[in-house]
């Protein structure tokens, strides 16, 4: 019986929607750094104290300006806690990334870890999921309250203290979830056998501060990274370029000093705080095509003028830019280049979710090869998997910012058009749905089950490009400028005349039915305040 019940409750726990990447240990986050031994060790000593303290404020927030290496920090306090059994769950934000770029998935992906870290909530977490069938679909107070809060206040067990790591809040694409969420998470305060800590890493965005207002002052403590006095963060940055560098001396053969003290003095003053300062001259020295030496001498040349830790940032992107993407051919090759990035790596800054280099092209319908010439040369601002089924994505999003601010992106052949770039992914997903056919995966009748069609089959008639352009050809439309080119409208009225049930099969197929009612209500809206209503 008891083997029963085990199965069941395992059996529940798996139905919870995960998402993909969340986690600070998952697959997809297996190259991403954590903090060298000998650096950042006063804040994650402070961090970790108020980990251990049993008397410390329910909600740690770690906030910081872009690059200032929260999210490295995050990993890491999440590795340490992981390895003294104290981890409860993590959950990292990341925008434009699918099942991490939104909340719709927070509370039930925490409630799957925390069945696993502390196996005492499982029975309460599935009977949570047995009275209540349709809770994946229930709201955030919702499935916090019955998957979460209920199951640690009847917590069979002795006193115990977990931390919950959350990365990145405001990434969330929601700054109403955001608050929420905050305002849910204030309510492990009052816990009392099972005692959560929540450790929150995010920008200090005007929505997030007032968040955090309307919690207690019992309720959390705060950390500003960026007023770490420099000294410190220089002496952690010069740490950082000391053991990354020194490889490259060995593999290259480079003379001893390389580089010399005067070099590492001079690329921690242009780091001025930033890690993602260092950590991108590290990858631009890294992979250049130039050697080591070349490279770093190209960017000790190209950002002696900066003066704010944003211009020294944005001076090395616009270096890494010119020298990777153009090098020194003629005006019309460069031209062609500069256009080539800005349709790739454009679409790459704006789209809602990542894929593979190969869909990416077809979805552009640019040739292949093309493409990947296009990344290979921005290996340092980009993740370009050597697999190709890997997902192609932003290292970081300061780089992000920064194409999309014609007063820091200088240089405007790099400059990205937001509406612009919208607009024109929404005609390429218009493509490619309105070629969707009746029964498109060859199915052998009427009523077969989602479950019963193997994925590939799936995945080989509803390529990833095409599930991509099913699910946000409405957005690229909405944020483009839907109500200005009378042609895209007609185009969509075309292909809901024709498409409109292929459409929903595609959806279906994906599992994407649900998004697809929201898609036309917000498309009914938008149609009638503009007085094309259809």
């Amino acid at each position: 019986m008891v083997r029963i019940q085990s199965l069941q409750q395992s059996a529940n726990i798996a139905k919870l929607p995960c998402a993909e990447g969340a986690a600070h240990d998952d697959w997809l986050r297996r190259h991403e750094d954590h903090c060298l031994q000998d650096t950042r060790v006063d804040l994650r000593k402070q961090i970790m104290d108020w980990c251990d303290d049993p008397n410390g404020k329910c909600i740690f927030w770690l906030n910081g300006m872009a690059g200032t290496g929260k999210s490295t920090i995050s990993r890491t306090i999440a590795l340490e806690l992981a390895e003294k059994k104290r981890l409860a769950a993590s959950f990292f934000f990341t925008r434009g990334k699918k099942d991490v770029s939104h909340s719709r998935m927070f509370f039930t992906t925490i409630a799957a870890q925390l069945a696993n870290s502390l196996p005492v909530l499982r029975t309460s977490i599935s009977d949570a999921i047995d009275n209540n069938t349709q809770i994946f679909q229930k709201g955030p107070r919702e499935q916090w309250n019955q998957l979460i809060l209920n199951p640690l206040k009847n917590a069979p067990t002795q006193s115990i203290q977990l931390v919950v790591v959350i990365d990145a809040l405001d990434e969330c694409d929601s700054m109403e979830d955001i608050q929420l969420i905050l305002q849910l998470l204030e309510e492990a305060k009052d816990l009392e056998t099972v005692r959560i800590k929540i450790f929150v890493t995010s920008r200090p965005e005007i929505p997030i501060f007032d968040g955090f207002r309307q919690l207690s002052g019992e309720a959390y403590q705060d950390f500003i990274l960026h007023n770490i006095p420099l000294d410190t963060v220089n002496g952690d940055i010069s740490t950082f370029f000391l053991r990354k560098l020194s490889p490259l001396k060995v593999k290259h053969g480079l003379g001893t000093p390389w580089p010399d003290e005067g070099i590492i003095e001079q690329l921690v003053e242009r780091a001025a705080g930033l890690f993602i300062y260092a950590a991108t001259t590290l990858r631009f020295i890294q992979d250049g095509i130039d050697g080591p030496e070349e490279q770093l001498s190209l960017i000790l040349s190209a950002t002696k003028s900066s003066r704010s830790a944003t211009e020294h940032l944005d001076g090395i992107y616009t270096t890494l830019l010119q020298h990777s993407v153009l090098g020194k051919r003629g005006y019309q090759e460069c031209e062609q280049l500069a256009e080539r990035f800005r349709q790739v790596v454009g679409s790459i800054v704006v789209m809602f979710n990542t894929m593979p280099a190969r869909n990416l092209a077809e979805l552009l319908q640019i040739p292949f090869k093309m493409v990947s010439r296009t990344l290979d040369s921005l290996r340092s601002v980009l993740n370009v998997p050597e697999n190709e089924s890997h997902h192609v994505r932003l290292f970081h999003l300061s780089f992000r910012d920064f194409l999309q601010d014609s007063q820091r992106c200088r240089d405007s052949r790099f400059q990205i058009d937001e509406k612009e770039t919208h607009t024109s992914l929404f005609r390429k997903c218009m493509l490619y749905i309105s070629q969707l056919q009746e029964n498109i995966c060859d199915l052998w009748g009427p009523g077969v089950l989602i479950t019963d069609i193997p994925n590939d089959t799936i995945q080989k008639s509803i390529p990833l490009h095409v599930q991509y352009a099913c699910r946000y050809w409405l957005d690229h439309w909405r944020l483009g400028n839907p109500l200005e080119a009378v042609e895209d409208i007609k185009t969509i009225r075309q292909f809901l005349d024709q498409h409109f049930l292929h459409w929903l099969e595609g959806l279906s197929l994906i599992g994407e039915v649900s998004n697809g009612v929201h898609m036309i209500i917000a498309l009914e809206e938008i149609l009638s305040v503009s007085g094309n209503a259809y």
